[in-house]
């Protein structure tokens, strides 16, 4: 390791969520070509010697680049950018998700896919379609009925919509999400209230029928104000957990 690889990552300051900063920090220098194919990454013992950040953390952050495809392991010898570091497809995997910063960043994400989603799905809507919707919509009301988080009925729901589309891109894509979209840390339900719990049921079944009730009838401007009113006031309740818990 030269002092010039050391000078490389001592530029690496501490961050406020240490698992996905790190990891961006790392994937940033591998994307600019700081960090070349074929290079060693220094060890995990300099990482934290430079970073002041734990041997968990760096691990992580190595866990994270490695599922990426923009680093590669060697028993023994350690960490090295891959020799074709440009990732060949697109994924969100759990450690992308350590903070509410990044959950509102897939949020955007997801608006701009869903709000075109939901205009082609009411244009394009098939018999089939709308019952699949109903079904999905159904298990979303009896999980939040039952208390539940209902991450994987939210997803399912969410993914008939891109089905309805008849494109089969939308789907392939949002299925990088899986149901990480709304990480379960996240929902706190553990902190409300019983009543506070009834009220976020009761808006996340009024959100959800609205969706689906303007792609039943056809009407395209009305399912795309759907869904971004939906994902607007989601972003809207991270945004203010992050500002009350002082989470980022």
């Amino acid at each position: 390791m030269t002092d010039k690889d050391n000078a490389l990552f001592s530029t690496i300051r501490q961050p406020s969520n240490l698992r996905s900063n790190l990891a961006d920090t790392l994937t940033a220098q591998i994307e600019s070509g700081d960090l070349k194919p074929g290079q060693r990454l220094p060890t995990e013992q300099a990482i934290m010697a430079a970073t002041g950040v734990s041997r968990t953390i760096v691990r992580e952050a190595l866990a994270t680049l490695r599922a990426k495809g923009l680093i590669t392991t060697h028993q023994g010898l350690g960490a090295f950018v891959s020799d074709d570091p440009t990732p060949r497809s697109f994924s969100i995997i759990p450690n992308d998700l350590q903070s509410i910063d990044e959950v509102l960043r897939v949020l955007e994400l997801r608006m701009g896919v869903e709000y075109e989603a939901a205009g082609l799905a009411a244009l394009r809507r098939t018999p089939e379609d709308i019952d699949r919707m109903q079904d999905r919509l159904d298990a979303l009301d009896r999980a939040l009925e039952e208390g539940g988080y209902g991450a994987e009925e939210d997803y399912a729901f969410h993914r008939s919509i891109l089905v309805a589309t008849q494109n089969s891109y939308y789907g392939r894509l949002f299925d990088t999400f899986g149901n990480l979209m709304v990480p379960r840390q996240w929902a706190r339900l553990d902190k409300m209230t019983a009543a506070e719990r009834k009220r976020h049921a009761a808006r996340m079944r009024r959100e959800h029928h609205a969706i689906f009730t303007a792609i039943r009838d056809g009407n395209e401007a009305a399912a795309r104000r759907a869904i971004r009113s939906h994902l607007s006031k989601s972003a809207a309740r991270f945004e203010e957990l992050r500002d009350a818990t002082g989470l980022s």
